[in-house]
Protein backbone atom coordinates (compact mmCIF):
# COMPACT_ATOMS: atom_id res chain seq x y z
CA UNK A 1 0.00 0.00 0.00
CA UNK A 2 1.39 3.37 -1.02
CA UNK A 3 0.54 6.44 1.03
CA UNK A 4 0.70 9.87 -0.50
CA UNK A 5 1.12 12.86 1.77
CA UNK A 6 -0.71 15.99 0.74
CA UNK A 7 1.41 19.06 1.23
CA UNK A 8 -0.30 22.42 1.27
CA UNK A 9 1.32 25.04 -0.92
CA UNK A 10 3.14 27.87 0.75
CA UNK A 11 4.84 31.06 -0.38
CA UNK A 12 8.15 30.36 -2.10
CA UNK A 13 8.87 33.87 -3.40
CA UNK A 14 7.20 37.27 -3.52
CA UNK A 15 7.62 40.82 -4.76
CA UNK A 16 5.58 43.96 -5.25
CA UNK A 17 4.26 44.49 -8.76
CA UNK A 18 5.96 47.12 -10.91
CA UNK A 19 3.20 49.65 -10.16
CA UNK A 20 3.22 48.67 -6.42
CA UNK A 21 -0.50 47.93 -6.69
CA UNK A 22 -0.26 44.21 -5.95
CA UNK A 23 1.75 41.54 -4.19
CA UNK A 24 2.99 38.92 -6.64
CA UNK A 25 3.45 35.51 -5.04
CA UNK A 26 4.93 32.27 -6.34
CA UNK A 27 4.01 29.15 -4.39
CA UNK A 28 6.02 26.01 -3.68
CA UNK A 29 3.78 24.34 -6.27
CA UNK A 30 4.94 26.95 -8.82
CA UNK A 31 1.63 28.80 -8.99
CA UNK A 32 1.87 32.52 -9.76
CA UNK A 33 -0.66 34.55 -7.78
CA UNK A 34 -1.46 38.22 -7.35
CA UNK A 35 -3.11 39.93 -4.39
CA UNK A 36 -4.15 43.57 -4.91
CA UNK A 37 -2.67 46.04 -2.41
CA UNK A 38 -6.18 47.25 -1.56
CA UNK A 39 -7.25 43.68 -0.69
CA UNK A 40 -4.23 43.34 1.57
CA UNK A 41 -4.88 46.68 3.29
CA UNK A 42 -8.57 45.87 3.79
CA UNK A 43 -7.63 42.44 5.18
CA UNK A 44 -5.14 43.63 7.80
CA UNK A 45 -5.72 41.90 11.15
CA UNK A 46 -3.40 43.99 13.31
CA UNK A 47 -4.74 45.30 16.63
CA UNK A 48 -5.10 48.85 15.27
CA UNK A 49 -7.21 47.76 12.28
CA UNK A 50 -9.22 45.28 14.35
CA UNK A 51 -10.08 48.03 16.83
CA UNK A 52 -10.97 50.46 14.03
CA UNK A 53 -13.37 47.85 12.60
CA UNK A 54 -14.92 47.29 16.04
CA UNK A 55 -15.39 51.05 16.48
CA UNK A 56 -16.81 51.48 12.96
CA UNK A 57 -13.87 53.69 11.91
CA UNK A 58 -12.26 51.35 9.38
CA UNK A 59 -12.50 52.59 5.78
CA UNK A 60 -14.51 50.56 3.28
CA UNK A 61 -11.90 51.14 0.56
CA UNK A 62 -8.32 52.25 0.03
CA UNK A 63 -8.30 53.53 -3.56
CA UNK A 64 -4.83 54.00 -4.99
CA UNK A 65 -3.07 52.33 -2.04
CA UNK A 66 0.41 51.02 -2.85
CA UNK A 67 2.84 48.61 -1.24
CA UNK A 68 5.92 50.50 -0.05
CA UNK A 69 7.88 47.78 1.74
CA UNK A 70 7.78 44.03 2.37
CA UNK A 71 9.56 42.39 5.29
CA UNK A 72 9.91 38.61 5.45
CA UNK A 73 9.37 37.23 8.96
CA UNK A 74 9.70 33.60 7.91
CA UNK A 75 6.14 32.57 8.78
CA UNK A 76 4.62 35.63 7.13
CA UNK A 77 5.17 39.02 5.57
CA UNK A 78 5.07 42.44 7.19
CA UNK A 79 3.69 44.75 4.51
CA UNK A 80 3.87 48.54 4.62
CA UNK A 81 1.52 50.75 2.62
CA UNK A 82 1.53 54.22 1.10
CA UNK A 83 -0.95 55.48 3.73
CA UNK A 84 1.78 54.94 6.37
CA UNK A 85 0.29 51.75 7.80
CA UNK A 86 3.02 49.21 8.56
CA UNK A 87 1.66 47.07 11.40
CA UNK A 88 0.10 44.25 9.41
CA UNK A 89 1.64 40.81 9.50
CA UNK A 90 0.22 38.43 6.93
CA UNK A 91 0.94 34.75 7.70
CA UNK A 92 1.76 32.88 4.50
CA UNK A 93 -1.35 30.64 4.59
CA UNK A 94 -3.48 33.80 5.04
CA UNK A 95 -1.82 35.41 1.99
CA UNK A 96 -2.61 32.36 -0.08
CA UNK A 97 -6.22 32.40 1.10
CA UNK A 98 -6.48 36.06 0.06
CA UNK A 99 -5.15 35.07 -3.36
CA UNK A 100 -7.76 32.31 -3.58
CA UNK A 101 -5.14 29.56 -3.60
CA UNK A 102 -6.49 27.86 -0.45
CA UNK A 103 -9.70 28.06 1.54
CA UNK A 104 -9.93 30.71 4.25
Amino acid sequence: MTMTALVAPTVADYEASTDLGALLVRTTQDDALSVPAETLRLSCKCAHCTRARFDGRFPQAFPGIAITEIGDLGYGLNISFSDGHNRGIYPKPYLLSLAGAIGS
